[in-house]
């Protein structure tokens, strides 16, 4: 009689899991093939970070303007995740992803051929548009898998897609200099990983389809904005755009105080995203008149806040990850004493665990059922484990800072893949609007910390008061996760989760009698 218990039911299901995504032949190669286009768009969105002291030394440029590249980096990304979004609902995923590739050889190289710093930070404006390639693929992975699998399937997509930036970090300096020597070499790397990013996106036009066979492309009815389905919906949508003009400026700020924009310029680069929100804001009022008139019925609606909540969390998730990822290798030097390529060494931990804890984010979330209370879990594990962060000193030892590290990426991580196992469930027909909305405040959330990083530099403190940081970050997720209760259960839980799911079934067996007995 095969036995049964916590440990069978688990691998149970994570070996069902794995047949879900390795089965079928058309699923396979539609989850592979957009999965490594999005590892494409991180290679080049990141193409720059390996390259900073060469392209400094080349160019002789400053501190302040090597770090204002890496702010433009970011900067339209932002909107850009938004726009894209929109996009993906109209004319399909599959173009959408096949274009964006193309189109990033452009900026990129002109990035790589550049020969003056306003050359740089113009093109990497433009290059950062590439980073809102992953929306793309979230539609194409809600398409093609059921409400069951998509925890697991964008997990996957997204654990692997991210581990673009690490390729980038460890491939391009060797493709660099096996193809040129000397202080000019990084513009080899650069351009080759534009070149090779346009080449898969005309393949990708041939291994993938939007939808399986037989099934029709769903579009929004209006694909100016996203649809609300209520009055109180669209107020809040409407709601969601002003923080990311909010940080869309406080960049610009810093663009001055950096000396990289004049007064007069940030001045025009205020205006404009004044403009880019009015214009987002009437997009919104135009689209959803229906539903500011009280037209749809309840069985249509679908609930906005669990987009809003969905973008705080990814906030707190994703935002800690980009700050997280950028400030590890100089604190782990300045508290340790390390040397700088050790303490690279040691803070890419943070990052290199995304291989495993984004799925694995995911793929608890499909195999418990209670997507909601994984989510609040995650967060509230990311709370605990940085105000434990907040507490290293140079008295400990690496290994136990490497090891806390560690900790903290699970809960971070997984949280992401968690956040984007409901996303795709909200309204499938406004996937990618919604999905690029969500990834939008995960690149606010990035701005915001960072924003806090470069407040609090000082003569005493140069690398900013990253203590603070880890603090500011443990009680956004602890803010967050208790409005996750909030989370309407019927709507991002799967049916019977809490009646014999798996998650229940598992509850069942760690406290049955004989078990608590037998001191299980």
């Amino acid at each position: 009689m095969p036995q049964t218990g916590p440990t069978s039911l688990v691998t149970h299901e994570f070996r069902r899991r794995a047949g879900v995504l390795l089965a079928a032949l058309p699923r396979r190669r539609v989850l592979l093939a957009t999965t490594f286009a999005f590892l494409m768009s991180f290679v080049v969105w990141f193409d720059m970070a390996p390259f900073l002291v060469a392209i400094g030394k080349s160019l002789h440029l400053t501190a302040k303007q090597l770090a204002a590249l890496t702010l433009c980096n970011l900067v339209l990304c932002v909107p850009g995740r938004l726009l894209i979004g929109k996009a993906v609902d109209r004319f399909g995923p599959r173009r959408i992803y096949a274009g964006l590739l193309i189109f990033s050889a452009v900026p990129n190289t002109v990035f790589a051929t550049a020969h003056s710093f306003a050359t740089l930070a113009l093109a990497r404006l433009f290059v950062g548009l590439v980073g809102a390639g992953f929306v793309v693929g979230i539609r194409l992975v809600t398409e093609w898998f059921e409400d069951g699998d998509i925890g697991t399937a964008a997990g996957f997509y997204g654990g692997w897609g991210n581990f673009g930036s690490a390729a980038a970090a460890i491939g391009l300096p060797l493709v660099a200099t096996s193809l040129a020597q000397g202080p000019e070499a990084w513009r080899w790397g650069v351009f080759t990983a534009g070149v090779v990013a346009a080449v898969y996106g005309v393949v990708l036009l041939t291994l993938v389809r939007d939808t399986p066979e037989g099934r029709a492309f769903e579009r929004p009815v209006r694909t100016g904005a996203l649809e609300a389905t209520s009055r109180a919906g669209a107020v809040a949508l409407v709601a969601l755009l002003v923080p990311i003009g909010g940080v869309l400026v406080l960049a610009a700020d810093r663009l001055e105080r950096t000396k990289v924009l004049s007064p007069t310029g940030t001045t025009l680069a205020v205006m404009a995203v004044a403009a880019f929100v009015v214009h987002q804001v009437v997009r919104v009022v135009l689209a959803n008149r229906r539903a500011l008139a009280g037209g749809y019925p309840p069985e249509e609606r679908f609930p906005m806040r669990a987009v809003v909540l969905l973008c705080l969390a990814y906030a707190v998730t994703f935002g800690t990850e980009l700050t997280v990822i950028s400030l590890l290798p100089t604190y782990f030097a300045t508290t340790f004493g390390l040397h700088i390529a050790a303490a690279g060494i040691a803070g890419s931990a943070f990052a290199f665990t995304n291989l495993v804890t984004r799925p694995g984010g995911g793929i608890v979330s499909d195999v418990l059922g209670r997507r909601r209370g994984t989510l609040i879990w995650l967060l509230l594990g990311v709370a605990v484990s940085f105000v434990a962060m907040a507490t290293m000193k140079s008295s400990w030892s690496v290994g136990a800072g490497v090891a806390l590290v560690l900790v903290a990426s699970v809960f971070v991580q997984g949280g992401n893949g968690a956040v984007f196992a409901i996303v795709p469930t909200v309204n499938r027909r406004s996937a990618g609007q919604i999905a690029g909305l969500v990834g939008a405040y995960g690149n606010v959330g990035g701005l915001l910390l960072s924003s806090v990083l470069f407040f609090s530099i000082s003569p005493r403190q140069k690398v900013g008061n990253v203590p603070l940081v880890f603090l500011v970050i443990a009680g956004a997720a602890l803010v967050v996760a208790v409005l996750c209760r909030f989370l309407p259960r019927d709507t991002v839980d799967l049916p019977g989760a809490s009646e014999g799911a798996v998650g229940e079934e598992l509850e069942r067996e760690m406290f049955r009698p004989d078990q608590v007995g037998a001191g299980v």
